[in-house]
């Protein structure tokens, strides 16, 4: 059945089952590959992508769901405020290890400051709640959202 998306800013039209999950629209049908496959069961948040500014886990959103929406990934989560302050800290901060949960982590963390600028750590620990990071890189994570608020606090908008 074809369905007609937004990602990223821009409409496109995809004929899939309305059962396919938004994970596999994006990888295989659009060939957009930032957005990774974790557990598919939505557990692991490497999948997470936003729908209408809102984290989802792509791996259990299927395409009938995310229709009529808008959908941003982390292709272009840099494009926003919040999104470009999260990458700056990450790299600053030396956040990623491995990288392969990253790009779950900056799609919550990014949602998360669009919708609180100024976290408190139970804010935190709740937005970042179900992103596992197999290399452990929490800390960091933590820290690299508390730069990016204080950033935005003090007027920093990221380059």
């Amino acid at each position: 059945m074809p369905y007609v998306v937004t990602v990223n800013g821009m409409r496109r039209s995809v004929d899939v089952d309305q059962d396919t999950p938004m994970l596999w629209v994006l990888r295989d049908v659009l060939g957009m590959s930032g957005t990774k496959f974790g557990c598919g069961l939505g557990l692991c948040g490497a999948c997470t992508i936003h729908l209408d500014g809102k984290p989802v886990r792509s791996c259990i959103t299927p395409i009938a769901a995310a229709a009529g929406k808008r959908i941003t990934t982390i292709e272009a989560i840099g494009g926003t405020p919040a999104g470009r302050r999260i990458q700056q800290v990450w790299i600053e901060l030396g956040v990623p290890q491995c990288g392969y949960c990253q790009s779950g982590q900056i799609m919550s963390a990014t949602a998360l400051l669009a919708a609180k600028p100024n976290p408190t750590d139970g804010d935190i620990d709740s937005a970042m709640s179900g992103n596992i990071c197999r290399c452990g890189t929490y800390a960091r994570i933590r820290e690299g959202i508390k730069r990016a608020a204080h950033g935005a606090a003090n007027g920093k908008q990221g380059a």
